[in-house]
Formats: C-alpha cells, sequence, structure tokens
C-alpha cells in the first residue's frame, strides 16, 4: 500500500476520535426544556392577581442560562390591561428555575424583576383595585380602599376636564397606580426618591412614533396627602392631560407647551387667576426679572433651585392661558398638534401666524402688564 493511501484512511479516524465518535451525539434539550416550562408556567397569571383585568400575559424569553439543576431565565413579560391599555407594556423579568429529582420537569421557583429592571407595584406586595367610572386605580402595599375610592372619584372628575381640553382622539380613561410609599413609587420609576419629594403625581410613558404605549398616572401617596380639594384637582386633571395628549406628543414638542398645555387644562374653567397660579413668576417679574425666554427644557428639571422650576411652569401655564385667549382655544390645540409633527418655527407659524421670536416678545409683555 502506497503511503499516501495509508493516510488518507487514518485521518478520518483520528477526526473520529477527536469529535468523540462520528456517531451523531444527542442534541442539548435543556434549553428547549426550560423555555417549555416557561411557557407552560405563565399561560395564565399568577393567582394573586386576579382581581386585576389583565390579558396578553406573556413572557418572551431572551436567554438561558443553566448550571446544573438551577437554570436563570431572563425575559421580558408583556401585558395588557383590558379596557385600558391600547398597546402592551413591558417589564424585564428573571426567572429562578430548578430541576425535579430523576431529571424530572423544570419548575419555576421565582420570578423577579431582572437586575437593575424596576418592579411591577405587585412585586411590592398586596394590590388592591378600585374600579371607577373612567378610571382603574391599583394600590399597593399598605393602601387603603377608602384612599383608592377618593383618588378614584378624583381621576373620573379628571378625565372629562381632560376631554373638555383636548378634543382630539384619545381612550377617555385612566390607570392610576398608587403605590404604599415615596421609596416605593421612586422603585415603580426607576429613580432617587428625592426627585418625587413634594410632587403629587407623575405621568409614565414614552413619546414619539407607534402606538400609544401604557400611560400610567403614578401617586406619590406622601405628596398626595398634603393637598387639598383643589390642588389634587389640578394634580390629576395635569397628568390626565399627559396620557390624554400622549399621542400627539413628540421629541419636537417643546417641554413648555406640553407642560403648560397640561396646566392650562388643569386650571381651565376655575377661577384661578395668574396672581394666584403663578406666584413665584409674579415675584420675579416685579423684581425686575422677566424671563429672557419661554422656558427651556431643563428648566424643568427637579433637584434644582424650586423657586426657578416653580416659575418655569407658571411661566408655561401662562403662555398657553395667553395663546387660547388671544387666539382661541382652537388654535392652542392646533399648535399643539402642529409642534409634535412639524419644526417649532413652522408650527407657530401656522397655527398662530406668528415666529417664535415674536410670541416670546408678546408673551413677555403679557408678564410685564399681568405683574406691573
Amino acid at each position: 500500500m502506497l503511503p499516501g493511501r495509508r493516510l488518507v484512511r487514518v485521518l478520518p479516524l483520528l477526526l473520529c476520535v477527536l469529535l468523540a465518535g462520528c456517531a451523531a451525539r444527542p442534541a442539548d434539550t435543556t434549553g428547549r426544556d426550560v423555555r417549555r416550562a416557561v411557557a407552560d408556567w405563565s399561560r395564565v397569571p399568577p393567582g394573586a392577581l386576579s382581581g386585576i383585568p389583565l390579558e396578553g400575559w406573556t413572557y418572551e424569553v431572551a436567554s438561558v442560562r443553566r448550571d446544573g439543576a438551577r437554570a436563570l431565565v431572563r425575559a421580558e413579560l408583556r401585558y395588557r390591561l383590558a379596557g385600558y391599555d391600547t398597546a402592551p407594556g413591558g417589564s424585564a423579568r428573571e426567572l429562578e428555575l430548578v430541576r425535579a429529582a430523576g431529571g424530572g420537569p423544570w419548575l419555576v421557583r421565582a420570578d423577579r424583576p431582572a437586575p437593575g429592571a424596576p418592579p411591577q407595584l405587585w412585586d411590592q406586595g398586596p394590590v388592591s383595585v378600585v374600579r371607577g367610572a373612567h378610571s382603574l386605580v391599583l394600590g399597593g402595599a399598605g393602601q387603603s380602599r377608602e384612599v383608592l375610592a377618593g383618588i378614584a372619584a378624583e381621576a373620573d372628575r379628571a378625565v372629562p376636564a381632560a376631554s373638555a381640553a383636548w378634543p382630539g382622539p384619545w381612550a377617555g380613561r385612566v390607570v392610576v397606580l398608587v403605590p404604599g410609599s415615596l421609596e416605593r413609587m421612586a422603585q415603580l420609576l426607576g429613580r432617587p426618591a428625592d426627585e418625587y419629594r413634594g410632587m403629587g403625581a407623575v405621568t409614565t410613558g414614552r413619546v414619539g412614533a407607534g402606538p400609544a404605549p401604557a400611560d400610567r398616572v403614578v401617586i406619590n401617596p406622601e405628596g398626595y396627602a398634603e393637598l387639598g380639594g383643589a390642588g389634587r384637582r389640578v394634580i390629576l386633571t395635569h397628568e390626565v392631560t399627559h396620557v390624554a395628549t400622549r399621542a400627539a406628543t413628540s421629541a419636537t414638542t417643546p417641554l413648555w407647551l406640553s407642560e403648560g398645555f397640561a396646566d392650562w387644562a388643569a386650571y381651565r374653567g376655575t377661577s384661578t387667576t395668574p396672581e394666584q397660579g403663578a406666584p413665584a413668576l409674579a415675584r420675579a417679574v416685579r423684581r425686575g426679572e422677566v424671563p429672557a425666554g419661554l422656558p427651556r427644557a431643563e428648566e424643568f428639571a427637579f433637584g434644582g433651585d424650586p423657586e426657578a422650576l416653580a416659575g418655569a411652569y407658571e411661566g408655561a401655564w401662562l403662555a398657553c392661558r395667553l395663546i387660547a385667549d388671544r387666539w382661541g382655544e382652537a388654535a392652542l390645540v392646533g399648535l399643539y398638534e402642529k409642534a409634535g409633527r412639524e419644526p417649532w418655527p413652522t408650527a407657530v407659524r401656522e397655527a398662530l401666524g406668528r415666529d417664535p421670536a415674536g410670541l416670546t416678545e408678546e408673551w413677555q409683555e403679557a408678564l410685564r402688564k399681568e405683574f406691573r
């Protein structure tokens, strides 16, 4: 036999040894089995959440990591609140599974927020549910049904008020989350508690194109409790207006217009005067400190000078009030709609027949006259 022919026959044999045999090895089914276990376990929401109108409850598995008879799964929880959400909300989760003795099935032993991800309200304890005519209020651990019913009644008043100010299409209903404390509120939002201290409520949700997101109004139970009836009405109408206008709000919408419109909707139909609703701005103008321009986005950041922050919100409200009084409410709504889809100079010119500089000058002059 020639040496070359011998080499040709030996090489396949060596390759088979190195690869642990030429016969096909059984496929590793661990990942598939774990994914199937997650799918079977998550077919219905947990029994503890049966009072919440959940639908579309699914876990989209992103990765599986096995360590012997234990597996960690990263997944995205998707769900909607029936009758309230037109698009699903999301939550990054980490699931822990263990395998039954003797090679039995995989079983889910823990479901928690993924590292670095904010929790869901039910991660903080039992959830109470109160339904209003236009609202769904979910209360965290420690919240009484009496408190939740009062918030539902206030939200039910806020929804028609927001609809009267914003004639554009929206669902006409709102979901309100009431965590057990300021700290738990901050956990839900994934931010430091100090950013929300003194606030009554905030609204979640993204801006931009696509289906309307699953907006939530989140109550700061400590700040909300300090408000009187009128203050609660203003706060909730403001936040509900953000929900109503969300689909028309984009990255091009000036923040002062978004915040000012929400305040305008909240004060609309009340007897609140500029002197009463804008005390910080009134003090500044009387000191000769008329703002150099409409409030910039950074002026709405919490954690800085509270007087400056109050002045930014007040100036935004009075700018929207001026537009509604001088050009009409329809023009203000039209400006908001155009600002969400067109460059700001174009939106101002088409809605009001002014350029941005001209609008700013009229606003400054109105402040001087109001607070002289």
